[in-house]
């Protein structure tokens, strides 16, 4: 019912858009609609559909991905531009200069992007040295300290993270796993790391293979698909690597679960409402609303040790530093019976204030 809701609304405003667009185009063209002489205000008319009306539905039909300033004025920018081949030549000869003015405000924004990333590089090496004083995981700390002291810019974000993509992938090889009472691995007794290893053997067959053979046919989507296929490479190798060093850690208030560089998490033990273990467990349906899996991928399936259910939503992060909200998640960790033990020890003690 929601869904068919929610495609009823995007088809309503995906028909609203091309009509905008449509009738904007032809009301200079079709001969049953007179022109005035002075068609001035019928161009501010067009150039507002265009630069207000048509960027709206545009952030109404892609909604999901949130509603921002920047992205309207991106919006605005390509109505724009837009303008410039839908209004006849000799219409728009006065309004010529507003797609460069557009395109100028547009540079601009990217320019206070760029300023952000320089205050990144300028803020690094601080960064870095305060995770090293503090021994603390790079995986949950260095996203936190970007955001802290830089900006919670997206782009700042997707920045953060592939810069900890390229650090496990190339810097972090004489590190070892951390181990201790409160520690807890994932990986250990399940496939995960010769499924990844797997994965890297066909990706570098396929990229022999299809490369060479590509080249000659376009060499250009080759080497497009050469870097797409390194970069996947070097995406596997460090996330191998972040869930080598990132075992699940319990804190005095708050567990750090993650599962490689795609997802991970900070759960309050205040923010615990039940727990369900053992048969309850595997005969829950994973595939619930708002639940967040943390099982390391097999060539069997798997069945979770516990869902924790929150008492409140928390988010976790997700591919590329994007954050979204969970109700839920499922657990499954190689030692399940000590975990267990720790966990309900922690969350019967109060809690340190």
């Amino acid at each position: 019912m929601v869904l068919n809701r929610f495609r009823s609304k995007q088809v309503l405003f995906a028909g609203l858009l091309l009509f905008v667009l449509v009738s904007n185009y032809f009301v200079y063209r079709l001969p049953a609609i007179p022109m005035p002489e002075n068609a001035r205000a019928v161009v501010i008319g067009s150039l507002v559909d265009l630069a207000i009306v048509a960027p709206l539905l545009m952030l109404s039909l892609t909604r999901k991905k949130g509603f921002s300033l920047k992205r309207f004025i991106t919006f605005m920018v390509m109505g724009l531009i837009a303008a410039r081949f839908i209004i006849p030549i000799n219409y728009f000869e006065p309004f010529k200069f507003v797609p460069y003015a557009a395109i100028g405000v547009e540079g601009l924004i990217v320019l206070a992007e760029l300023g952000l990333i320089f205050l990144l590089i300028k803020h690094l090496p601080r960064i870095i040295k305060e995770i090293k004083e503090h021994q603390v995981s790079s995986l949950f700390a260095f996203p936190a300290l970007v955001k802290e002291k830089v900006s919670s810019h997206p782009l700042i974000s997707i920045v953060a993270a592939e810069s900890l993509m390229f650090y496990y992938a190339f810097a972090s090889w004489k590190r070892k796993p951390p181990v201790g009472e409160i520690m807890f691995s994932l990986h250990q007794k399940t496939s995960l790391l010769a499924f990844y290893i797997m994965l890297i053997h066909a990706i570098v067959i396929e990229t022999i293979g299809i490369h060479w053979w590509l080249h000659g046919k376009s060499a250009i989507l080759s080497i497009v698909l050469l870097i797409l296929n390194i970069y996947t490479v070097i995406y596997f190798i460090a996330d191998i690597q972040a869930v080598r060093l990132n075992p699940l850690k319990m804190n005095e208030n708050h567990m750090q679960v993650s599962l490689g560089l795609g997802k991970r998490m900070e759960i309050p033990y205040d923010a615990i409402g039940k727990i369900d273990w053992g048969l309850d467990a595997e005969h829950y349906n994973l595939k619930s609303k708002g639940l967040i899996e943390f099982m390391a991928r097999d060539f069997e399936e798997v069945k979770p040790h516990c869902i924790i259910h929150f008492s409140r939503p928390l988010k976790a992060t997700l591919f590329l530093g994007m954050e979204k909200e969970f109700t839920a998640t499922t657990l499954r960790v190689d030692e399940p019976e000590r975990f267990r033990h720790i966990l309900e020890n922690k969350r019967s003690l109060p809690l340190p204030k």
